[in-house]
């Protein structure tokens, strides 16, 4: 009897490796969305506490991202709102997915790299998606008195009209090791980056705000409104290594030279 369970038992576990063999890795694209006007080139002091960039003049750009895996979507920030002064972007979010053929509804998670404004603008657009937001972010979002951040962008799940789950530390978004919320604290208290593990251009990592300029992310330069200037050192070192591990592809969401490392839209990255 014995025996026959041992027997038993190697062969339902032979049948689920064969089945687990046998299943197709969902397909996984990345296609960056326009979240604003960039303005034309203009001080970036403010993006240094050690002075660094005194009479520095650079273009800054607002970008979010559209993670397809399988028949599920994600979106990873959302820009500034249509009606932001000087810099709102000319075509909503809605529009391009609309260029894709997906409707709002459609969009599974929105995940937020961080609660400023030109990353959460348009996320009322998708009242049915869950809300993925670092905890630190959503704890100060949902004060008394939130600094940085206009609560109203994300009121539908403040309200409790929305699912959401606060992020502490990482997410693996899909269960499969595919995309994962990189907890990257220091530019605010929840600061997330996003790691994107594509079949053919490898892994891709998007910043967010961990660092907005190549000379930040060269230099381990802090902005001088960053909440906390160590954990923003920590993060940007964490970051760092997983590039260099992984040979990923860094992607710094406001640097204009960073646009050309994926397809101009509507193309993808694949």
């Amino acid at each position: 009897m014995r025996r026959h369970l041992k027997l038993l038992a190697c062969a339902m576990l032979a049948t689920a490796l064969a089945g687990a063999r046998a299943q197709t890795p969902p397909e996984l694209s990345l296609t960056r969305l326009d979240c604003g006007s960039s303005a034309p080139a203009g001080d970036v002091s403010r993006f240094s506490d050690t002075f660094a960039f005194n009479g520095l003049r650079m273009q800054i750009v607002f970008s979010c991202y559209l993670i397809r895996h399988g028949q599920e979507y994600m979106l990873w920030d959302t820009g500034h709102a249509l009606t932001a002064p000087n810099v709102a972007p000319k075509v909503s979010l809605v529009e391009q997915l609309a260029q894709l053929q997906l409707k709002p509804e459609q969009v599974k998670f929105i995940g937020i790299s961080h609660y400023h404004p030109d990353h959460i603008g348009q996320a009322g657009s998708f009242p049915q998606a869950q809300l993925l937001i670092g905890k630190g972010d959503w704890d100060n979002i949902t004060s008394a008195k939130p600094v940085a951040t206009n609560p109203a962008f994300v009121a539908h799940w403040i309200d409790g009209g929305g699912k959401v789950e606060t992020v502490p530390l990482d997410k693996d978004v899909f269960g499969d090791g595919t995309v994962v919320m990189l907890a990257t604290p220091g530019h605010t208290p929840g600061h997330h980056s996003l790691l994107v593990r594509l079949a053919q251009s490898g892994v891709v990592l998007l910043s967010g705000d961990l660092a907005h300029l190549r000379e930040n992310y060269d230099s381990f330069g802090v902005p001088n409104f960053n909440t906390h200037r160590a954990e923003t050192l920590a993060s940007l070192d964490r970051f760092k290594k997983i590039a260099a591990t992984l040979n990923a592809t860094v992607i710094l969401q406001h640097d204009a030279r960073d646009v050309g490392k994926l397809p101009a839209f509507p193309a993808s990255a694949k």
